[in-house]
């Protein structure tokens, strides 16, 4: 695809982010509201990049970085725009930013149901680590005391 533009999310791109999730993404995350994604831009400018062609938005990942583990989630590409090398392109911006940023190695959430995602992380040398069990607990609460510096 010759007119990709692959960048960083400013804060005036959340709302066609949240609304691109609707249509491209599977599953909801609890996170998938303005409050959760302004939390990300501004904690993180470079963490949410967007793939955008002929105007519009085609593509998003999260490739978020904590200081000792690369994390990539919402990799989404708009149905009509799939299998041209967006999704190869914000996976390779993610794992740029990553090496960048002293990361070793990434790892991705993907929904188990989401077969023809299956297919796109094992072509991007993505594989299950079996052995690893994703355990969560949603924080109904804000905390009542801020964490000590």
């Amino acid at each position: 695809m010759t007119d990709l533009c692959v960048r960083a999310a400013v804060p005036d791109d959340l709302d066609a982010v949240l609304a691109f999730w609707r249509t491209a993404a599977e599953g909801t995350s609890i996170s998938d509201d303005r409050a959760g994604v302004e939390r990300l831009v501004e904690r993180d400018p470079q963490a949410l990049i967007l793939a955008e062609s002929a105007g519009g938005l085609v593509g998003t990942v999260i490739a978020g970085f904590d200081g000792w583990r690369c994390h990539l989630y919402r990799l989404a590409v708009h149905p009509r725009w799939r299998r041209q090398g967006i999704g190869s392109a914000l996976l390779a911006a993610a794992e740029e930013r990553f090496v960048r940023l002293g990361g070793r190695r990434a790892d991705a959430m993907v929904l188990v149901r989401n077969e023809s995602a299956h297919h796109a992380w094992r072509a991007a040398g993505y594989a299950p680590e079996e052995r690893w069990r994703r355990w969560v607990k949603p924080l109904t609460e804000p905390l009542k005391k801020p964490l000590a510096d």
